[in-house]
Order: C-alpha cells, then structure tokens, then sequence
C-alpha cells in the first residue's frame, strides 16, 4: 500500500478531462474562430478501435487533426469517437481518453503531454507547466509543440493562408519558464 498521494495521477487525470471538455464542447457548438486541435494517441492502448489498414500504417502512435473535415465527434466520460477522410477513405476512430499522449491547440498555442504513469510505479514527471511571472508565479500547463501530422492535411481550397503551425518556443513569451512537476517532489 503506497503511502503518498499520486498527485501525477491525479494531475493527468484532471488535465484528460480538460481534453474531454473541449471536445464535448467542439462536438455540441462546433469549433470556434480558428481553433483547431492536434490529437495523438498509442494505437496499441486498450479500447483503440481503428482499420486495421491505419494500425499497420501507425503501429504505435498516431496523430489526428481535427479542423476542417471531420464528422460525427462524440464524447463520452471514457473517450471520444470521430469520423476522419484518410487518403480519400472515410474511417470511424474510437479513442479513449487514457490513450491520449498529447493535445494540441496551435491556434492559442496550447499544449498537454501525457505520459504512461501506472498505480505502482514511482511518481514520475507530468505535463511540463509553464510558470508565469507576470502573473503571480501561478503555474498553468505549458505549449507543446504540435507533433508530427499523421493525418492528411484537407483539400488546398479549405486550407487556411497559413502553412503549418510553428511549434511552440521552447521558452514562452512573457519571461515565463517551463517547470515540471518533479522539480518540488521530495528527494
């Protein structure tokens, strides 16, 4: 019996329900302004349910965007299931929340990285947050950097001016710094 509290544990699981708010509310009101979401996911994680054709093309990882093209997003409290055109094919994609390694919002630059963190390991790192000066040392999590797309991007015509998002700088604007968590567990 563990005798400390799994703050890591606890820190993921309230950071996957941010990830389910937001895309509850992009599947109830759309997605507002030019907000737009990179999700990456372990395809061999319990629950997955993809075409075997994009398992063998992403055996261990994989990244969705969704923004223009996407259909039927639902969310329930376990997970979310989308509907995406891959190479011109319609696929259904059921992903639960515990298989998402990442969440992207280039457009606000916000960021969430999750890690595989069990019951009986150690405490090991969460999401990295990003620590801000001007704002009374109050943490908040940090940006990521958009991972690699594993998704087509859409048709040219639907495309937005701009190209790819540029990754997040590895120190945000404002004097702010990354901090992780392990950095104020006990030795």
């Amino acid at each position: 019996m563990a005798d400390h509290i799994r703050y890591d544990l606890l820190t993921q699981q309230a950071l996957r329900g941010v990830v389910r708010d937001v895309l509850a509310d992009a599947a109830k009101k759309g997605l507002p302004g030019e907000h737009h979401f990179y999700i990456s996911f372990d395809t061999k994680a319990e629950g997955v349910r993809i075409s075997d054709r994009l398992r063998a093309q992403y055996p261990e990882e994989m990244t969705i965007i969704l923004q223009h093209q996407f259909w039927d997003l639902t969310v329930s409290d376990a997970g979310f299931e989308v509907g995406l055109s891959f190479g011109g094919t319609p696929e259904k994609l059921t992903v639960p929340l515990e298989a998402i390694t990442g969440f992207f919002d280039p457009s606000v630059q916000f960021g969430l990285q999750f890690e595989e963190v069990t019951e009986g390991e150690a405490a090991q790192p969460t999401p990295a947050l990003t620590q801000d000066k001007a704002a009374g040392k109050k943490l908040r999590p940090a940006p990521a950097p958009p991972p690699a797309a594993a998704a087509p991007p859409p048709p040219a015509e639907k495309q937005p001016a701009a190209a790819a998002p540029e990754p997040a700088p590895d120190k945000p604007s404002g004097g702010g710094e990354v901090v992780r968590l392990d950095r104020f567990r006990k030795k």
